[in-house]
Formats: structure tokens, sequence, C-alpha cells
């Protein structure tokens, strides 16, 4: 079953059991995948679905800090929840420790040497780990590994 069969079983579940919050949350998603879908007039794979998640959760992140600095905790907690929900449709996230291992060997591949670099190494790393790892972590990953 594709993720995005995956996700529309879990709308459907989510309205059997009136769950209102993760229905909210999940047609949210719904709606992304499908606006990017019109947009670039493709069919989306579990890859491209993976992108769009990651999207929609660091766009929460961005939210939860912004209503924490202005304290309406209220709009926070309902911002984390909808994180919660989407981050169900993620695969398994890499250590850090299995990012620096795979940026490393992605450096040696490539031939990296020095910040001047970092683009290239970036665009090899961004495809062999989208989905697994979060970005921020990967870029600090590869500035560490092209610094040393």
């Amino acid at each position: 079953m594709s993720l995005k069969d995956q996700i529309t079983e879990d709308m459907k579940a989510a309205m059997r059991a009136k769950d209102s919050e993760r229905l909210g949350t999940i047609r949210l998603l719904q709606a992304a995948l499908k606006q990017k879908e019109v947009d670039e007039r493709i069919t989306l794979d579990d890859v491209a679905v993976v992108a769009v998640v990651d999207k929609l959760i660091k766009q929460r992140k961005d939210s939860v800090a912004a209503f924490v600095q202005a304290a309406r905790q209220d709009l926070a907690d309902k911002e984390s929840a909808e994180i919660k929900v989407l981050e169900a449709y993620l695969p398994q996230r890499m250590s850090a420790e299995e990012v620096a291992t795979e940026v490393k060997v992605i450096v040696a591949e490539l031939g990296a040497k020095g910040p001047g670099d970092m683009g290239k190494v970036m665009g090899v790393v961004k495809t062999r780990l989208a989905g697994k790892a979060e970005m921020g972590q990967v870029s600090a990953a590869v500035k560490a590994a092209l610094a040393g």
C-alpha cells in the first residue's frame, strides 16, 4: 500500500472514530498533496509524499516557536499535536552518528574538500537521505565533514 493510500485509510478511520483533531490534520495533508499534484501535473510517489510531510512539519515547528515566543501556549499545543500526527507518515529517522557516517562516505566518494564543495555534496546527500534525516542536521554534518 502506498503512503498516499495509507493517508486516505487513516482519514477514513479518523472519520469513523470522530477524532476531529486528527481528521483535520490529515485533511490538511491531503490538501497539500493534491495542491502539489495539480501544480506540477504529476502523481506523487512515496518519496514526494515524504517531502511534503517534511515541509508541513517544518512549518509547524516554526509556528510553535513563534507561538511560544508570543505566549500563546494554546496555539503552540495545537501545532505540536499536528506535528505528532504528521510524523507518523515519515520513515524511521537516522541518528546523528548514522548521518555523520553517511555524509563522510559521500564526501569521500565525491573527493570533496573544503567549504567550496558544500553545494555539490548537499546535492548528493539530499537525494540519498531524503526523508530519512532532518536536513538541518545533515547540513551541520556536511559542514563538519568538509571542515575536518
